[in-house]
């Protein structure tokens, strides 16, 4: 018995020890699963961002304006009077007019050919609109434009 126990170990002795062989792979199935977790966050978070106020815009037959060369601000006139601006803070949060006025005109300091775009709701009584453009005219603005819906017919193109 201790003659089959030496001579086992001398058999292995003889093979050479084995080293377990290290594996250079990567698991990457974790990852994926990250990466869709991810996916999922941004396909559900995306489009809360891109929601604004509720306007019904006016349609008109009107040429795009080119703002290719400046990103416009965009002051949105809603139902009730109430300005928005979609810059320097929440696009989604009153702003008083005094602060619009500030906003726009620093803006418009930082680079006079910004353009400015009026977003006014339909219902919205034209004194409104008409006040907007006098508050954006005094804080600098010499580009303003409406934003509007294409008619009927042309969004069919």
């Amino acid at each position: 018995m201790a003659n089959g126990a030496s001579s086992g170990r001398a058999a292995g002795a003889a093979g050479g020890v084995r080293r377990r062989r290290l594996v250079a792979e990567i698991n990457v199935v974790p990852y994926i699963d990250v990466m869709l977790v991810l996916l999922v966050i941004f396909m559900i978070t995306a489009p809360l961002l891109t929601q604004g106020i509720d306007v019904e815009l006016p349609t008109a037959a009107a040429q795009a304006v080119d703002t290719r060369d400046h990103e416009p601000v965009v002051v949105t006139v809603d139902r009730a009077g109430v300005l928005y601006l979609d810059a320097g803070g929440d696009a989604r949060k009153p702003v008083a007019p005094a602060e619009v006025a500030r906003r726009v005109a620093a803006l418009l300091r930082r680079d006079a050919a910004t353009p400015v775009l009026v977003r006014a709701d339909a219902r919205v009584p034209y004194g409104e609109v008409v006040k907007a453009m006098a508050l954006l005219q005094g804080a600098g603005a010499t580009k303003l434009g409406f934003v509007t819906e294409p008619p009927v017919s042309d969004r069919r193109r």
